[in-house]
């Protein structure tokens, strides 16, 4: 069976100088909106009491091109600006829905640089890609087609920290669903192996920013040399962005693959609910956990599993998973980092501290899923003080044959 989704599709471009001229004011008038409309709904707020909403920062956004000091905002494309003020409208939606932190303002110098153009402000004739304001189309790489006969809905320009320039077509696509798979896998993300599967395989941790840290600490030794502010300083600066965007293309296409066997090879994908962001305040492990990329595996294990009709469950991260026998179901006091086999004083079995817990995660996956709990973990808590998918977990997996 097919499904139609909406795909990104990411090449590298090469503008002209007037291109790349048009494009870093584009670049620069995005940034002063959003901060600028943020900086607005702020004071509303604090002053008034009042929530601004999308069509009244768009009515700000008309008049501040109306005065002296913001008349340059007519030069670009109005398109990218109200595309500004739509994202942080959903930054404020997340946070009103307690998904996210309150929007941030965006700087010139740690903020990725971009711009999203919809369908009026661009042309798109015969594959070649002209945007709102040039005069000729962009010298874009094909590394791969795009789908047959698919018209950009959307195109948002980039320029990362390394010099290189992107565009992302947003298109419509047609997946073909994958044949039912009687296959179930439980992940235990880890350091020395990125992940344990339920199945006992171990999946070994390439860790690419090792194997580039003498070329980055040399990079980045050469920068701390120039004087800041300088013209050198800037291409040393440029040299380390190089370094680290090599680490991360590299750690990206080596999550893709294992996304896609594992979502491939499996009907139901079981994880747990780690929380990265207090994890890596660990500085012992901080540098490890964050060249492991747990976050972006989940996020590519997601939305794959939804493109090819496969089952992904997220299972409560305070679950004790390392600490339960998954033969016969003992919970045991104290499992330090350290300790990577043990012996079950209930059975006896003698289980791989991650393999076990791999399995245990498989098994309580399977269980919120029958029993209808939700996969995501939630905040509220009940009157016991638990999360209710903790509990439902802990319930559901009571009488559970143990793997």
């Amino acid at each position: 069976m097919a499904c139609t989704v909406k795909r990104a599709f990411k090449y590298r471009f090469y503008p002209t100088d007037e291109q790349a001229a048009e494009l870093a004011r584009t670049f620069g008038c995005v940034r002063l909106v959003y901060n600028k409309a943020l900086e607005e709904r702020t004071r509303a707020w604090r002053s008034q009491r009042h929530r601004m909403s999308y069509a009244d920062t768009s009515a700000a956004l008309t008049a501040w091109k109306k005065t002296g000091e913001l008349a340059f905002l007519n030069e670009v494309s109005s398109v990218p600006l109200q595309q500004a003020l739509r994202h942080l409208q959903a930054a404020f939606a997340a946070f009103f829905g307690k998904r996210a932190r309150y929007p941030s303002l965006k700087s010139r110098k740690k903020s990725r640089a971009s711009a999203e153009y919809t369908r009026s402000a661009f042309t798109w004739r015969d594959g070649a890609l002209t945007l709102a304001k040039m005069n000729g189309p962009l010298d874009i790489v094909w590394s791969r087609p795009l789908p047959e006969g698919a018209v950009p809905s959307t195109a948002t320009v980039s320029k990362d920290a390394a010099g290189r320039w992107f565009v992302s077509l947003l298109c419509e696509d047609t997946v073909i669903r994958l044949e039912p798979s009687d296959k179930v896998v439980g992940l235990d993300a880890g350091v020395t192996s990125l992940v344990t599967l339920s199945t006992g395989e171990k999946v070994a941790n390439p860790r690419h920013e090792r194997r580039d840290r003498e070329r980055l600490a040399r990079a980045q030794k050469d920068m701390a040399r120039k004087a800041k502010g300088s013209a050198n300083r800037e291409k040393a600066k440029a040299k380390v962005a190089r370094v680290h965007a090599r680490i991360a293309d590299r750690r990206r296409d080596f999550l893709h693959k294992l996304s896609s066997r594992l979502v491939h090879e499996n009907q139901v994908v079981v994880i747990e609910d780690l929380n990265v962001r207090n994890m890596v305040k660990n500085h012992s492990l901080a540098r490890a956990i964050s060249d492991a990329g747990w976050r972006e595996l989940r996020v590519m294990l997601e939305y794959k599993a939804g493109w090819y009709g496969r089952e992904f469950v997220v299972i409560d991260r305070w679950f004790p998973s390392t600490k339960t026998c998954s033969k016969c179901g003992t919970l045991q006091k104290d499992m330090p980092l350290n300790v990577r086999e043990w012996e079950c004083g209930g059975c006896g079995a003698r289980h791989d501290r991650d393999v076990n817990a791999a399995r245990n995660i498989v098994a309580a996956g399977l269980a919120v899923s029958a029993c209808g709990a939700g996969v995501r973990p939630q905040r509220e808590s009940s009157r016991t003080g638990r999360s209710a998918t903790k509990q439902e977990t802990q319930r559901a997996t009571a009488g559970l044959p143990r793997l």
